[in-house]
């Protein structure tokens, strides 16, 4: 009887290995990736959010008599590219999220040109419109900066996860792989001169 009971509770630590193995550590991976994908829907969020409220810019913008049409092309340009860059949740490779990280920040560039070149017009600057942008702005900003914050604490947590021993050797197996992050641009150790 004693050596039955024995055999059972061998079997039954077995069992649970294998399942905290195979089965808990894909849940544990699943769990991590939908976080990942839940900060992902904020970021994209976040960014979009600015686009609607540039598209009022934008309007105002054209209606200003004498404005710099090459400024607001390139700033309307830029804003088409940067709402073509979509990168589906599932495949947030560090190459996928360097070229949406590249199509914001040409956006991002061009957006603050035209920030600066409206400070030459104060007819523009008088309206509504224009004044409500500026008033915005620094929060846009900020939420993007916030939400690019969660999105890489995430990431890493899930990639941490897993390269771990022993979940790396299911994760290929399981097709989940590294996801990228969002990396700092070339002279970011500067602050940028924005001036309204």
């Amino acid at each position: 009887m004693k050596k039955s009971l024995i055999i059972i509770g061998v079997i039954l630590l077995l069992v649970f290995i294998i399942y905290r193995l195979f089965i808990g550590s894909f849940n544990g991976m699943v769990d991590k990736e939908e976080n990942v994908k839940s900060k992902w829907a904020q970021v994209e969020n976040s960014y979009q959010s600015r686009m609607d409220k540039t598209k009022v810019l934008v309007e105002t913008v054209k209606g200003a008599a004498n404005f710099e049409k090459s400024t607001l092309t390139e700033v309307i340009q830029a804003r088409a590219s940067a709402t073509s860059a979509k990168i589906d949740a599932n495949n947030l490779s560090p190459e996928n999220v360097a070229a949406f990280q590249k199509a914001q920040e040409g956006f991002s560039s061009s957006l603050s040109r035209l920030l600066v070149v409206a400070e030459q017009y104060p007819e523009l600057k008088a309206t509504e419109s224009f004044k409500e942008f500026q008033s915005q702005y620094e929060g846009m900003e900020n939420r993007i900066s916030v939400a690019r914050m969660n999105f890489n604490e995430v990431v890493q947590d899930y990639n941490k996860y897993i390269r771990s021993f022993p979940n790396n050797i299911f994760a290929g197996l399981y097709g989940f792989a590294q996801k990228g992050y969002f990396q700092a641009v070339a002279g970011a150790e500067k602050a940028p001169e924005v001036k309204f």
